[in-house]
Parts: structure tokens; C-alpha cells; sequence
């Protein structure tokens, strides 16, 4: 199968052998794509490996023979976003997000739409946290593990004042008000439910709640195994 004038984001980029890179990108068209760019060493192929750069807008075309297809040009249209500190880690877990959940060579125009608008925010310089949170949230979605954000598992409205545990299968299910502090620190608020389907940016609080109760639905859907850059994210916290 060829693949011509595809755009596409890059994800990953690694070396392979002594002259080539083995390449991950997202198009819109056929998903998730496995790329084999041979021989890319050397200065007069210094624009090829700068357009497969991480995080990187790229037009490529390619002959698919197997599991990795075979590149054939590659050009970049536009600037990468230049990040640095946590926005950098950030984009780094969006990356690494969809190389562990977003399965290859299944077209999903949905995700590939999302990954450009997160792209975007974070060479915006808005609420890293904010648009890390509406990515997953797109990302749940587009690959059919979403859920209601609005009403909960029994199909009552969700309560702003209340707390939510995310079950990754049935959605929302209601705290009851007698369970401890500790265990409502780790469920999301109503209002950040629904601040999250809404798109409006909750408070500092509801903030926090959406982090864990995200991750856990997360780590759900990766098998129990999580991700580097969480890791990385906690390390950066950590009091020195």
C-alpha cells in the first residue's frame, strides 16, 4: 500500500542500525503509523531528520510492505513548538500516551483533531494542567472508552457538591458522604465533571480532583502499567 502526501504528527523518533531512525507518527487517515526512514545521517539530510523530530507537523509519503512502512520523503510544515520545563514533559506524555493506547493503522480523525489542538495550547502557554486534561478526556473519547460527564452511572445528574468515583466501564458512580477524607481526596468533584464537559476552566481544587480520578482511568486502559513521563512529572515535584 502506498501512502502519499499524508500529514501527519510525530510522536516518536529512534535510531535504528547505524544511518536510519524507526518513526512514529499519527495521520489522520491510517491511524497510527510505524515509519522505517533509512539512511537520514549526514548533513545533507539534516532537513529530513529535523522534520521527524518529536511534536513535529510533517507531510510524508510512504510504501507500506509490513509492519513498519518504508519512507520515502518526508517535509515539515510548520515550526515545532519550542517547550522547555514542564511544557516540554508535557508534550512528552501526550506523545507517550498515544504510543502505549492508540493502536496502529486504525483511522481516527477524531484524535488526530485533538492532537493538534493540544498541540496548540501547549505552545500557547495556557493551564498546562487544563489542556492535559481536555486531551485525555478527547482521547477517552475517540477511542471509545468515554464516558457521560453530565450524568452519573445510574443516570441522575451529576451533583456539583458531590464526589465521583470514574469507573472506567460504567462512568460516574457517586461517593457516599460517609466514606473518609482520604478517600475523597482521591474522587473528582461534581463541578469538575461537569466543568470538563462543559470546556470551563474549574477552580485550583476541582483541578487537582480531575488529575487523579483521570489517571486512574488511565492506567485502567494501559493494563495496570503506567508512564514514564508520569514518573518524570513526579520527580519534578518533589521538594530538592
Amino acid at each position: 500500500m502506498r501512502i502519499d502526501d499524508e500529514p501527519a504528527f510525530v510522536l516518536h523518533a529512534r535510531p535504528w542500525r547505524e544511518t536510519s531512525l524507526q518513526v512514529e507518527v499519527l495521520t489522520e487517515q491510517h491511524g497510527r503509523v510505524g515509519l522505517l526512514a533509512r539512511g537520514v545521517q549526514g548533513p545533507r539530510k539534516q532537513a529530513l531528520r529535523a522534520a521527524l523530530q518529536p511534536l513535529q507537523w510533517i507531510r510524508f509519503s510512504a510504501v507500506q510492505r509490513g509492519e513498519l512502512a518504508q519512507l520515502r520523503l518526508a517535509e515539515a510544515l510548520d515550526a515545532a513548538p519550542r517547550l522547555a520545563g514542564e511544557a516540554m514533559l508535557a508534550g512528552f506524555y501526550i506523545n507517550e500516551l498515544l504510543l502505549r493506547l492508540a493502536p496502529r493503522d486504525d483511522p481516527l480523525p477524531e484524535l488526530y483533531e485533538a492532537y493538534a489542538r493540544v498541540r496548540g495550547r501547549l505552545a500557547g502557554g495556557g493551564s498546562l494542567a487544563w489542556s492535559l486534561r481536555l486531551f485525555e478526556r478527547d482521547l477517552l473519547e475517540a477511542l471509545g472508552f468515554g464516558f457521560d460527564l453530565q450524568h452519573d452511572a445510574d443516570g441522575e445528574p451529576i451533583d456539583p457538591a458531590a464526589r465521583y468515583l470514574l469507573d472506567p466501564q460504567d462512568g460516574a458512580r457517586r461517593l457516599l458522604s460517609d466514606r473518609g477524607a482520604e478517600q475523597r481526596r482521591g474522587m473528582a468533584t461534581g463541578s469538575a465533571l461537569l466543568a470538563l464537559a462543559q470546556g470551563v476552566v474549574p477552580t485550583q481544587e476541582d483541578m487537582a480532583s480531575l488529575r487523579r480520578s483521570m489517571r486512574g482511568v488511565l492506567l485502567h486502559h494501559l493494563g495496570g502499567r503506567g508512564l514514564k513521563s508520569w514518573e518524570m512529572l513526579e520527580d519534578l515535584a518533589r521538594p530538592r
